[in-house]
């Protein structure tokens, strides 16, 4: 990291809340609504699709799985893309495909039609939470980064119960003709339509347009932002001239290969296993809670109603997660809501009474969304800025495979061994996620981005790290960090 890209950091770590962020935290939030709203149609589209068009166990996880694989591939294009284009134009281009072929899907008449509709929104759509993460992870201050990351991600979570209630609302209802379904994709169109209409609220991160040696577009945001908050600090003195901007890799896959350390390949590996199993349990819930719904008896109205109940437990565990992520470890803080969504989600499993399923599926997703906001924060702060968006990306493409694959192995086995079963397993992945990061994961909180990961370029192991400021450097206070691995 040059001594320019090092000054631009330390300046935008010292940055308040200023209002530019303000706008880019509920535009990226509004973005991630439909994120949202989008992965938890696939459980409403399963039930009522299976009862319109009298589908097959194996059509209806073809319809919920169509989505999940589209992303998958998306994430993958997405991410090579992202380091040319950058943050704010490949999160715009993600959201436009989505909101095309989101309303295409409205329109179709066959089963194969709506399939195919939704793989190519997937295509879209899929990309948007790897590159938010990125994005804010970028341009927030190190002191609050996971409590404003948290603010968008409540925004985000209210298209959880927003897809349960209007799914609950239209299915009884044929509005101006077209099926209530149909209307859930019109929203998402319409949805994605409002975030490229506010495209003006985003900036360009400055660690991005610096990492790839655009200096002076850099600079030029990073004012406005001093501008904004009064700390007119100025470009730093290692910043070069207007005109002599180093020419940028354009090679995203060789970024990854060349500058990721020992220590940030540790942590590739890490997430990759974290991400293969996550999806089975915080998007297993929310795909298959209908579906297990109507296992126990009820009708697919009451099964939405429930489901709608239940789901209103994402936002509030988001809301819930906002004083705790930087209170809390946030490595911790996912360790410790692993283990009360496996406790819950048997709850879940085996319960008769309504009251029992609507609490503990309402424990359910209130404690997924802490997790979920914790390792959406982590994931984007454990790399260095080159490969943020490659590394997160590509491990976060595996939720996408196993997502795809979970109706294939979560609706047959349903069937055959019933939702107590069902959670079992579900119970046993979120243990090993607590395990995997417990032993693997390194600590996050209140560190610089820089100081976890530039700092950690090849360092001896077990070696004490200087990092700019600590004490001894001759650049004022600070600290040492261990390497951790």
């Amino acid at each position: 990291m040059d001594q320019g890209s090092a000054a631009i950091a330390a300046r935008m770590n010292r940055l308040p809340l200023t209002p530019t962020l303000r706008r880019v935290i509920v535009t990226v939030g509004l973005a991630l609504f439909f994120d949202m709203f989008e992965i938890f149609m696939s459980g409403v589209l399963g039930a009522v699709l299976a009862e319109e068009y009298q589908l097959g166990r194996t059509e209806v996880s073809a319809v919920m799985a169509s989505v999940f694989v589209g992303m998958f591939i998306g994430v993958l294009a997405m991410g090579r893309l992202a380091h040319r284009l950058g943050r704010r134009r490949a999160l715009l281009l993600a959201v436009a495909v989505y909101t095309v072929f989101s309303a295409l899907g409205a329109v179709g008449d066959e089963v194969w039609m709506v399939v195919g509709a939704r793989f190519l929104a997937g295509l879209g759509i899929g990309p948007v939470l790897p590159l938010a993460d990125a994005y804010l992870g970028d341009l927030l201050p190190s002191r609050s980064r996971g409590r404003y990351t948290a603010w968008a991600y409540t925004i985000a979570f209210t298209g959880v119960p927003a897809v349960g209630l209007l799914a609950r609302w239209l299915e009884p209802m044929d509005p101006l003709g077209l099926a209530g379904w149909r209307w859930l994709f019109l929203t998402g169109a319409a949805g994605g339509l409002s975030v490229l209409l506010l495209r003006h609220r985003l900036v360009e991160s400055p660690r991005w347009l610096a990492s790839v040696g655009r200096t002076a577009e850099a600079e030029a945001v990073l004012a406005r932002l001093e501008a904004e908050s009064g700390d007119r600090a100025g470009p730093s003195a290692a910043a070069r001239p207007a005109g002599t901007e180093v020419a940028p890799d354009r090679r995203p896959a060789a970024v990854v290969r060349t500058r990721l350390s020992p220590v940030h390949r540790r942590r590739v590996a890490m997430l990759a296993v974290f991400h293969l199993l996550q999806a089975f349990g915080g998007y297993g819930f929310g795909t298959m809670a209908p579906l297990v719904l109507a296992d126990k008896g009820y009708s697919i109205v009451n099964s939405l109603l429930f489901s709608a109940v239940t789901f209103v437990g994402y936002p509030l565990g988001s809301l819930l997660s906002v004083p705790l992520m930087e209170r809390v470890e946030r490595k911790h803080l996912i360790v410790a809501t692993s283990l009360a969504m496996a406790g819950s989600g048997l709850l879940f499993g085996f319960a008769r009474g309504e009251p029992m399923i609507i609490i503990s599926g309402l424990c359910f997703t209130a404690v997924t969304n802490v997790f979920s906001n914790a390792y959406h924060v982590y994931q984007a702060e454990i790399f260095p800025t080159a490969a943020r968006v490659s590394a997160v990306s590509w491990t976060y493409s595996l939720s996408r495979l196993t997502t795809a694959a979970m109706p294939f192995i979560m609706v047959p086995f349903l069937a055959a061994h019933g939702p107590g079963a069902l959670f079992a397993g579900v119970a046993l992945t979120l243990i090993a996620i607590a395990v995997n990061i417990g032993v693997l994961g390194p600590t996050t909180n209140g560190l610089a981005l820089e100081e976890m990961n530039e700092a950690l370029a090849r360092p001896p192991a077990g070696t004490r790290l200087k990092v700019p400021g600590a004490p001894g450097d001759g650049k004022g206070d600070g600290k040492r960090v261990r390497d951790p691995r």
